[in-house]
């Protein structure tokens, strides 16, 4: 008897240790009768007041949604027919950049440039008179794009188009890019 006990203690003691294995770290081992929950968790109350049980409606019983009615969306194109006018305030501040270019302080054009472009950031005068202003300040990369940005605003203004494609010409020529100066000419005469 002494021997049966024995080894049923020692086949015990192997499944157990064996069991032990089985829960260790990426195991697949469920406990038994935890089953599947049919609801999460529920969080934390932070109130102390009871919550209100929502109704239980049976389908023909249940509110009816209300018609949401989506709004017509605009498909028209995201650039301009024209650029946008200067407000006075606007206008006083590049009035007043152009006397401090014309005195060769450049900074300070730049900096009431960068204010009107604040009021006024569709104005494709602001970006042409911003371009000028970092020309004269010798950073041709800025002007480039400051003038890009001008001619992308301008919409079907051929004033403005012409003053654009013209002005990056000079730039792109003072940068050394020959063709790309051409191209700029090219567009501008063919306004």
């Amino acid at each position: 008897m002494k021997v049966s006990v024995l080894t049923r203690a020692g086949a015990l003691g192997a499944f157990l240790a064996l069991a032990g294995c089985a829960s260790g770290p990426g195991s697949i081992y469920v406990p038994i009768g935890g089953g599947e929950q049919t609801r999460a968790p529920e969080p934390p109350r932070t109130s102390t007041s009871e919550p209100e049980e929502e109704p239980v409606w049976r389908k023909s019983e249940q509110p009816e949604e209300p018609a949401v009615v989506e709004e017509p969306r605009d498909t028209a194109p995201s650039y301009q027919d024209s650029g946008e006018r200067l407000s006075p305030a606007a206008q006083s501040l590049v009035n007043e950049a152009d006397n401090l270019l014309a005195q060769g302080n450049t900074s300070a054009a730049i900096s009431r440039l960068e204010r009107a472009q604040r009021i006024a950031p569709r104005s494709a005068e602001v970006y042409f008179k911003l371009s000028e202003a970092y020309v004269a300040a010798g950073q041709l990369g800025s002007a480039e794009q400051f003038t890009l940005k001008g001619l992308s605003l301008a919409g079907d203004n051929t004033r403005l188009q012409r003053a654009g494609w013209l002005l990056l010409a000079d730039i792109r020529r003072a940068r050394g890019n020959v063709a790309g100066a051409d191209q700029a000419e090219a567009r501008a005469a063919a306004l």
